[in-house]
């Protein structure tokens, strides 16, 4: 059994890496099979999360505006995390995102992982889902805040020490540490020009803004003012 790794969740406001945003980071550190750290944050996204996704989670607006936004936290984490296996339940999710975010800030972001799932569906085919979720109740695993990182992140480090000692000695092979080949590529951030001309059209049009310019990319700023001008014309004077 591997005992020492980072058993990581997140949450975001959508499934696209490139576009969506990391709103919550939760993690346990543990260390011969025993919890020593914990971490957990809430993440300003800079713009408002998607009612869905405040259903699924929990997370609102309100719980994030005054949080930190992702570069500071990312840089926590991966310090937090230095060194270790990542292990997670569909890991390769939550690993291509913060890879992305890695890369849009300029941080090294490579380690091996372990996923829960990926054993899961290998030992347990006879079930209907492999669902954390459904797993934790298969198994007991007390699951009070489903959908929230750090309770992902704890739940599925009991499950990975259960699954451990039930089927690492026949199947060895799914338990072992891999590589996540993912391709990203780096999203350029909003320019100054960019961000002062999407300020003057909105406010020509009187368009009220419920996200921060600063955190858009290049590509979502150039999104939003080509909508405008579609939408509402250019600025007349």
């Amino acid at each position: 059994m591997i005992k020492d790794y980072v058993c990581v969740d997140i949450e975001t406001t959508g499934a696209q890496s490139k576009w969506s945003k990391i709103i919550e980071i939760g993690a346990v550190k543990v260390v011969d099979g025993v919890v020593v750290d914990t971490f957990s944050e809430l993440i300003n996204p800079g713009e408002p999360i998607p009612a869905m996704i405040t259903e699924l989670t929990g997370i609102t607006d309100e719980m994030t505006k005054n949080c930190d936004y992702i570069e500071p936290v990312l840089r926590r984490f991966i310090d937090f995390s230095k060194g270790f296996i990542l292990l997670g339940h569909n890991i390769r999710f939550d690993y291509t995102f913060l890879r992305q975010n890695a890369l849009n800030i300029n941080e090294e972001f490579e380690y091996k992982c372990m996923d829960t799932l990926k054993i899961a569906r290998k030992v347990h085919k006879e079930l209907p889902s492999r669902a954390l979720d459904y797993m934790c109740a298969y198994y007991g695993i007390i699951d009070e805040n489903h959908h929230r990182a750090f309770n992902d992140a704890d739940v599925t480090s009991q499950l990975y020490r259960i699954l451990c000692d039930k089927f690492e000695e026949q199947y060895p092979e799914v338990f072992e540490p891999f590589n996540i080949e993912v391709k990203v590529k780096k999203v350029q951030p909003v320019t100054a020009k960019q961000v002062k001309y999407l300020k003057a059209l909105c406010e020509y049009h009187n368009i009220p803004v419920d996200y921060d310019m600063e955190q858009l990319s290049r590509s979502e700023a150039s999104r939003k003012i080509d909508k405008i001008l579609a939408e509402k014309g250019r600025i007349l004077y």
